[in-house]
């Protein structure tokens, strides 16, 4: 079988928490991809300040960060197994805003890590709560 054959691969009857995975995926990739092609989207979209020196690189390298977050996201949903579901939660909801509440209060780029920081355990409790939801569902059948 060939690597692409081998991305292409699904099961058939996905769970709503592995479909809610895989779009957030989508989102991320989207969101890293916009980075790296077009780092000054973080002023224009979010209002973020000038750039004062090489940040627009490092916007690109924040980029490819999320970019492959995405990726994996996508792939790691689609792949239909739980535990994928279930790590995406832990560090959404304890690493991303433990890393950057605090970057955003020291008024870098805050309003992008803002963003990040309060999304993202969002979407993790979303997952969460459809793990749960999931997990009931299968327990009372």
């Amino acid at each position: 079988m060939s690597l692409i054959e081998e991305l292409k691969e699904a099961p058939s009857d996905l769970r709503l928490s592995s479909n809610f995975t895989t779009l957030n995926g989508i989102i991320y990739f989207t969101s890293g991809m916009l980075l790296i092609v077009w780092p000054g989207a973080v002023q224009t979209i979010l209002g973020e300040g000038e750039f004062a020196g090489r940040e627009a690189a490092l916007f690109r390298a924040f980029g490819l960060s999320v970019a492959v977050i995405g990726w994996l996201y996508f792939f790691g949903g689609r792949s239909g197994g739980r535990q994928v579901v279930a790590a995406s939660v832990v560090d959404r909801i304890i690493l991303v805003p433990m890393v950057l509440i605090p970057i955003a209060l020291a008024g870098v780029f805050p309003r992008l890590f803002w963003t990040f920081a309060i999304l993202d355990p969002l979407l993790g409790i979303t997952a969460w709560y459809l793990l749960a939801r999931e997990r009931r569902v299968a327990t009372e059948t």
